[in-house]
């Protein structure tokens, strides 16, 4: 089992606050002989009789080290690869990239960080730390 991102416990209270339910921590997905991690599965509560819910997974990264390149390199590579797999084996879960205000407003919001986030197509889940709350869902 791998280690909890340092922001895992924000996430999921801030996951809980926006009314979904935890249904996996983490979400272990399997291809081949392999087993893979995704931090976090949840499912938004149904409201309504006709609206079906809806189900993501998320992939929680701090950007704590030394280069803000390698943070984006290393969470784009875990990104790209738990997309191709959830694409083949779980279609209708959507992943998300769960990162702190300071990294959207930082190199995700720079040009190379804009190319990166438009040309694959990533969803974002961006998280204050002090309030453990939910700031943007972008998709």
């Amino acid at each position: 089992m791998p280690a909890r991102n340092i922001y895992h416990d924000a996430v999921v209270t801030a996951l809980k606050a926006d009314g979904w339910t935890i249904t996996a921590d983490p979400l272990t997905v399997t291809y081949g002989a392999r087993r893979l991690f995704v931090d976090l599965a949840a499912e938004h509560a149904v409201i309504g009789a006709e609206r079906n819910g809806e189900r993501i997974a998320v992939e929680v990264q701090s950007f704590l080290g030394d280069s803000d390149i390698e943070n984006l390199q290393h969470a784009v590579g875990q990104y790209v690869v738990y997309r191709m797999l959830l694409d083949e084996i779980e279609p209708a879960r959507l992943l998300y990239l769960a990162v702190h205000d300071d990294v959207y407003t930082g190199i995700l919001s720079e040009p190379l960080g804009q190319l990166v986030l438009t040309n694959l197509k990533m969803r974002l889940l961006v998280f204050n730390t002090s309030t453990r709350s939910i700031t943007q869902w972008i998709s």
